[in-house]
C-alpha cells in the first residue's frame, strides 16, 4: 500500500511540473495567469497573491493553469502575444517533462544505476542475473518466464545452484538437456518456482531455455559524470521511444501487433508501485522514463493535448490568421470527450490487471 500511495503522489507532482512548465514561461512573457490550481475542482480553498489565485482543490489528479485569453487589446492576454511566444508557453509544458528525466536520471547514476555487467566485475551492488529476452514459442515462454525476472537459483534432480552469474545458468542448463529443472524466479516482491525442460535441438539462433540473459547490477558516478549521463540518456530513450512508437504505427498500418499496450492512470501507478518495491534507483529510472513517454504523447498533434494547440497555432503561421476560437473549441471538446471515454474503458482494463 505505502509503494502505491507513492506512486500516486509521484504522479501527481510529475503533471503538477508540467503545468509549472507552462505557468512560469507565461508569467516571463507577462501573461496574467488566472489561477494555478493543485487538484481539479470543486475548490477547497485558494489565496490570491497578486493577480494569481492559488487554489487547492478536491480532486488529486494533478494540476492546471487557467491562463487569460482575453480580447487582443490586452497586453496581458495569451492571444495578444506573438505567436513564438505563446508556442512557448505551450511547449514548454512538454520541456518539463524532459528536464524532470534528466535530473532523475542524474540522481540515478550518483546513487547507483541499473547497469549491464559482465561475470568478471566484483563488488557490485545488487548483481543479479535477468532474462532479457523471451523467444515465441520457446520452453521458457511456455513455463510462464518473463523479461525481467531474476533467477535466483536453478536445480534439478541431482544439484541446486545459487545464482550470480550469467555462466552458472548456461552450463547448469548444458548440463541437463532434455532433464526438467526447477528455476526459483523473483518478480516485483513475488518469488516463485518454475519447472521446464531444455530443449536438445533448439532453433537455429535460440538457446536451450529460449531466453536472453543479462547480469545487472547498481553503478554509480561522480556528481558532475552523473549529471553529463543523466542528459545523455535522456536524449537516447526519447530517441528509442520515438522510432518504438515510429515501428509500432508501421505495424497497425500493416495490420500485425504491435507489442505495446495502452495503459490508463491506474495501470502507470502499479506499473511504478512494482518499481518502488525494486528500490529507489528503479523507481527513479521509471518515473523519467514515464516523462519522456508523456512528454512525447503530449505534443502529438492531437486536439486536447499540448501538441493539438501547437497544430492550431501552426496553422495560424501559415494563415496568417488564427483559427476560429469556436472551432477550435468545439474541436478540442470532441477529442476530449473521446479520450476520456478510452481511459474510461483503458482504466477498467487496469483495474482487471491489478487483481
Amino acid at each position: 500500500m505505502a509503494t502505491i500511495i507513492l506512486a500516486f503522489i509521484s504522479v501527481i507532482i510529475l503533471v503538477s511540473l508540467h503545468e509549472l512548465g507552462h505557468f512560469l514561461t507565461a508569467k516571463k512573457f507577462g501573461v496574467k495567469v488566472e489561477e494555478f490550481g493543485f487538484g481539479y475542482p470543486p475548490k477547497l480553498f485558494g489565496k490570491k497573491i497578486g493577480e494569481t489565485l492559488y487554489s487547492i482543490n478536491l480532486l488529486p489528479f494533478g494540476a492546471f493553469v487557467r491562463i487569460s485569453e482575453q480580447d487582443k487589446t490586452q497586453p496581458s492576454s495569451f492571444l495578444a502575444k506573438p505567436l513564438w511566444q505563446r508556442a512557448l508557453i505551450i511547449f514548454n509544458g512538454a520541456a518539463s517533462f524532459w528536464l524532470v528525466a534528466a535530473i532523475l536520471f542524474s540522481i540515478v547514476f550518483m546513487i547507483g544505476s541499473p547497469t549491464i555487467i559482465s561475470d568478471s566485475e566484483t563488488n557490485v551492488p545488487d548483481a543479479k542475473v535477468q532474462i532479457s529476452m523471451v523467444y515465441h514459442e520457446s520452453p521458457a515462454e511456455s513455463s510462464g518466464l518473463k523479461v525481467g525476472d531474476i533467477i535466483k537459483k536453478i536445480k534439478s534432480d541431482a544439484l541446486e545452484t545459487e545464482i550470480d552469474k550469467v555462466a552458472t545458468v548456461q552450463e547448469f542448463i548444458d548440463n541437463n538437456l532434455g532433464k526438467e529443472i526447477t528455476l526459483t524466479i523473483k518478480r516485483g516482491n513475488d518469488v516463485f518456482e518454475v519447472k521446464t525442460v531444455p530443449r536438445t535441438s533448439p532453433p537455429p539462433g535460440q538457446k536451450a531455455l529460449g531466453i536472453g540473459l543479462a547480469r545487472t547490477g547498481l553503478k554509480s558516478y561522480p556528481w558532475h559524470l552523473s549529471l553529463f549521463q543523466g542528459i545523455k540518456s535522456t536524449f537516447e530513450m526519447t530517441m528509442m521511444i520515438i522510432k518504438t512508437y515510429a515501428i509500432s504505427l508501421v505495424q497497425v498500418f500493416k495490420g500485425a501487433p504491435t507489442g505495446l499496450e495502452l495503459m490508463g492512470p491506474v495501470g502507470i501507478v502499479g506499473l511504478l508501485s512494482q518499481g518502488a518495491s525494486m528500490g529507489i534507483s528503479y523507481f527513479l529510472q521509471m518515473i523519467g522514463l514515464l516523462s519522456i513517454n508523456v512528454a512525447i504523447i503530449n505534443l502529438l498533434p492531437i486536439p486536447a493535448f499540448d501538441g493539438g494547440k501547437l497544430f492550431f497555432l501552426g496553422l495560424e503561421g501559415l494563415r496568417k490568421k488564427p483559427v476560429s476560437p469556436k472551432l477550435e473549441e468545439r474541436i478540442t471538446f470532441v477529442f476530449f470527450s473521446l479520450l476520456i471515454i478510452l481511459m474510461v474503458f483503458v482504466s477498467i482494463k487496469d483495474i482487471k490487471n491489478l487483481f
